[in-house]
């Protein structure tokens, strides 16, 4: 048996002369960051700060960065595409990385895993993606047609973000239903993207790629959990798909999926195995040295972290690592560099009333609200599935009003869509900047003052 340890009071740990001072300042700044809704807030920040370059006098540079043409060279090959297309075509594949890891994470211990709690979210996901675009259709017939995955997204990082600032407003099972539901609607967006967005076939490409993937599922069956292999593998896999006319964001996702689920090490043996490590550092401290001068300490603490590694999911391990740098970073740069859309007044009007907008603004606003509350309470109805614990049908609209903040996917989307014609661009752009604040504002209002949990 090991001894029990003492803990060590804060006096008996190092300070360096300003850490104090500097925690201080530090602390709440960390708060701020790992908050849930922070990414939500720092995304409307550059969302605004987009939309106002771009209608300002500092426009015309605004379009210049966005077009400004960045090259790698390798020998002879190069590749060169402008700042967006880096910015759309490839930071965006480390999103989808993220997405990957998150579907794979829901699918196998997740919401997803039990098909009873699955039925739910994936039913709402469904009536959320296949009304929005019929509603738009609707609108677009014999004309933009190609628009009608626009309204099909969901931003999870907004629709969270605003979930979580209603605070106990809501029941945690509501939140979690909600991520469930994005993560479908991301699979849902993806899968779109894959089969109704793609470029003309290069078949030598798309066989690379598949190679690619075969030799990613080989380590994964290898027991290779270390991520620089698959780093090195998922590029060669980004290059291949950029060049097989399939979106190379998918890249992204497909690498995820090839990540290791389990760890090297079961939780009992972790335990033990800490438990002998620590008893040897115990035996090892000698009072007249530091950490620094013994060797056999340092030797521990390595072994140790060595150990913490394996007793983690490779997959969660990942998801954790990355989940600052999408939200802070990778998203931000994307809404800086695609939500700046030029708004003319004298032609609002036109925008406003043009079958893009109305279609996309009619989707996301009354198509989520309609598709998602609809195909919910149509299952709970029939008995096949439950309301969330502790929430109500109506707090179900709520989060259905949620589900039509588009932004993120759905501007994505419209840039495949839309490519090479920028005045349906901007009609799409300005349906969903609308849209997604009408939703967003629709949500948090009906959740907070005028849905009611269900009476005990």
């Amino acid at each position: 048996m090991s001894k029990t340890r003492r803990a060590v009071a804060p006096e008996e740990a190092y300070n360096a002369p300003l850490e104090k001072a500097f925690d201080k300042i530090a602390t709440p700044f960390e708060e701020f960051v790992h908050n849930q809704a922070s990414s939500g807030i720092i995304l409307i920040v550059c969302a605004v700060i987009a939309l106002v370059v771009a209608n300002s006098s500092l426009a015309p540079l605004y379009e210049h960065l966005q077009h400004t043409p960045f090259a790698i060279q390798v020998g002879s090959w190069e590749l060169k595409k402008s700042l967006h297309h880096w910015i759309n075509d490839g930071l965006m594949a480390i999103f989808f990385f993220v997405v990957g890891l998150e579907i794979k994470r829901e699918i196998l211990v997740g919401e997803l895993a039990d098909f009873r709690k699955a039925i739910l979210p994936v039913t709402a996901a469904v009536g959320g993606m296949v009304v929005p675009a019929l509603i738009y259709a609707a609108f677009n017939v014999g004309g933009a047609i190609q628009g009608w995955g626009i309204p099909m997204a969901t931003d999870i990082a907004f629709a969270v973000g605003l979930m979580v600032l209603l605070g106990g407003t809501v029941p945690r099972s509501l939140i979690t239903f909600l991520v469930a539901l994005a993560i479908v609607d991301d699979l849902g967006a993806v899968t779109v993207i894959a089969l109704f967005y793609t470029e003309n076939i290069n078949l030598l490409s798309l066989a690379a790629a598949a190679g690619t993937v075969v030799i990613l599922v080989g380590f994964n069956l290898a027991g290779i959990r270390h991520p620089i292999p698959y780093f090195l593998v998922a590029v060669l896999l980004w290059i291949a798909m950029l060049y097989s006319g399939v979106h190379a964001t998918l890249a992204g996702v497909i690498g995820a999926l090839t990540v290791p689920a389990r760890p090297k090490y079961h939780a009992q043996f972790f335990s033990d195995h800490v438990r002998d490590l620590m008893d040897r550092f115990d035996k090892s401290h000698k009072p007249e040295e530091t950490i620094i001068s013994n060797e056999q300490q340092r030797a521990l603490l390595q072994t140790l972290e060595n150990a913490t590694v394996k007793a983690e999911s490779p997959l969660q391990r990942l998801e954790h690592q990355f989940h600052l740098p999408v939200a802070f970073l990778v998203i931000p740069i994307f809404a800086l560099m695609n939500a700046g859309n030029p708004i003319q007044l004298e032609g609002l009007g036109d925008t406003l009333a043009h079958p893009v907008t109305l279609g996309i603004m009619a989707g996301l606003v009354l198509g989520k609200l309609i598709g998602i509350a609809g195909f919910s309470w149509l299952v709970i109805r029939l008995g096949i599935a439950r309301l969330p614990k502790d929430a109500s049908m109506s707090q179900i609209a709520g989060v259905a009003m949620f589900g039509g903040i588009g932004f993120t996917m759905s501007i994505f989307i419209a840039d495949l869509a839309f490519v090479g014609s920028p005045e349906l661009l901007v009609s799409a752009k300005t349906g969903i900047l609308l849209a997604s604040l009408i939703a967003g504002v629709s949500g948090f209002i009906w959740l907070r003052w005028v849905a009611r949990p269900p009476q005990s």
